[in-house]
């Protein structure tokens, strides 16, 4: 199989935009691998243009950067969600042209919607969801078809791009479904997810089997399991794999906090340790799409900026890992909590009902 291949777009329109509070034009051209490849390639030059990838087996090109939404987009019925529309502006301004929600993430699928209807560029965004459901009994397809309906009158989409089975939950049900929808014109394309490396023997089996164009998978520069066996299936099949937990869950940055970056980070044009994680998981060629979540506006214009210049080469990869591997607290990151010190900014319909939760059971 070849390599997922790199395309882009404008960085001087990225940067206008920024200034300008003015949005990127659908017509902004892609650039192929190819042409890339004539000004000395992703690792030997600085790119000019945001990075893409297409997916061997079904042609779709994607931006190597996805806006995530897991709790960081979910807040309650009335609060303030400027900061959101700012992130998803700013995200978009700065060529990001995928976003992945569910409806297991609070209020995120509404945000989603209505930042969706706001934006010009909304026919380019690749919309990838998510099916959660156990069934009342094997092979009860019901809620899975009316979550799937409440999904597309959320963000208001009559075809959306991907949807997953959401932690490969009932998935002998849901996949079948979602290749019946695919056929009938109502998905693109039909995908399964997890979060945990323990999951990925099990996406891989489901990669081998085929009948799924994405994976999506945790895979991050301190959790690497899924070099084992699930990338290489997805590469070896030409299918799109979406990266989640790339910064574990704002762990790694907490580890890297009052840090400088190693000088050799220069050599890839990473600026910030956000971009030093970001870009060593794109540098991977199974990878076509990392996901990063903010309800930050800065960190988002930040987390863009992994899209431009050049990649880690594997040499360099290796470098990176060795040089975390010497920073205290790195090998505990498994062990700390998630959003280590966020906790209370991310207090949306999720959170409340943990809270509830543990009322119940009075804890």
């Amino acid at each position: 199989m070849s390599e997922q291949q790199d395309s882009g777009f404008s960085r001087r329109a990225f940067i206008g935009a920024l200034g300008t509070g003015a949005t990127i034009a659908a017509t902004t051209p892609f650039f192929s691998a190819e042409a890339q490849a004539q000004a000395g390639g992703p690792a030997t030059a600085s790119m000019t243009h945001a990075r893409t990838r297409t997916i061997p087996r079904t042609e779709q090109t994607l931006t190597t950067l996805g806006l995530g939404t897991f709790l960081t987009f979910d807040t309650r019925p009335g609060d303030d969600r400027r900061n959101l529309g700012e992130v998803f502006r700013r995200y978009v301004a700065g060529g990001g042209r995928v976003i992945d929600t569910s409806p297991l993430y609070g209020s995120a699928e509404v945000s989603v919607g209505a930042f969706l209807a706001g934006t010009p560029e909304a026919s380019e965004i690749f919309v990838a969801n998510k099916i959660w459901s156990t069934g009342k009994y094997l092979g009860d397809e019901s809620h899975a078809v009316a979550s799937f309906e409440q999904s597309r009158l959320r963000i208001w989409r009559d075809t959306i791009d991907l949807m997953q089975c959401h932690s490969i939950v009932n998935a002998p049900v849901v996949i079948p479904l979602m290749q019946a929808w695919k056929k009938e014109g109502r998905i693109r394309h039909v995908g399964v997810t997890h979060h945990e490396a323990g999951a990925q023997d099990q996406l891989a089996e489901l990669v081998e089997r085929g009948g799924v164009d994405f994976i999506q998978t945790n895979y991050s520069i301190f959790d690497r399991s899924a070099e084992r066996r699930l990338l290489p299936a997805a590469a070896a099949r030409g299918i799109g794999v979406l990266i989640n937990l790339p910064l574990e869950k704002a762990r790694l940055m907490k580890v890297v906090e009052g840090r400088s970056l190693p000088d050799f980070a220069r050599e890839f044009e990473a600026a910030t340790w956000a971009q030093f994680f970001l870009k060593w998981v794109m540098a991977h060629p199974a990878v076509t799409t990392v996901l990063c979540g903010t309800s930050n506006p800065e960190h988002a214009e930040d987390n863009v900026q992994a899209m431009y210049g050049p990649l880690p080469d594997e040499a360099m990869r290796r470098r990176m890992v060795q040089h975390m591997e010497t920073i205290p607290g790195f090998a505990d990151i498994g062990r700390m909590p998630w959003y280590p010190g966020k906790d209370a900014q991310y207090q949306g319909l999720i959170r409340a009902a943990q809270a509830t939760a543990r009322a119940r059971i009075g804890h």
